[in-house]
């Protein structure tokens, strides 16, 4: 994702020398140059804020049941696509089979 001069926060961090020189030395083995070790690293925090959000959501919903969850999950997916798509209607063809119209 592209991002303007405007939307790019610059952090400053502190981190080992050992830690370091091997990212340094992860990056250049792969052919990575100057720009790609922001890149890299938003990417890290991006996915370790994903890992922590899905613990959580899990140890939250340990004691619900799969069936309420699933039931849920088709629900909100079933409102979302009436949104962008319109209403879903069931429509029988020629032969009997059900398909999907809109």
């Amino acid at each position: 994702m592209e991002q303007t001069e405007q939307e790019i926060v610059r952090w400053t961090v502190k981190v080992s020398k050992d830690t370091d020189i091997s990212l340094r030395s992860f990056l250049a083995q792969r052919g990575m140059k100057k720009g790609d070790l922001s890149k890299f690293i938003e990417r890290a925090v991006q996915k370790e804020v994903f890992a922590q959000t899905v613990a959580e959501v899990q140890t939250r919903n340990v004691n619900v049941p799969d069936e309420t969850i699933e039931a849920d999950i088709d629900d909100a997916l079933r409102r979302v696509r009436a949104q962008m798509w319109g209403k879903i209607k069931v429509r029988k063809t020629r032969t009997g089979k059900k398909t999907m119209a809109r």
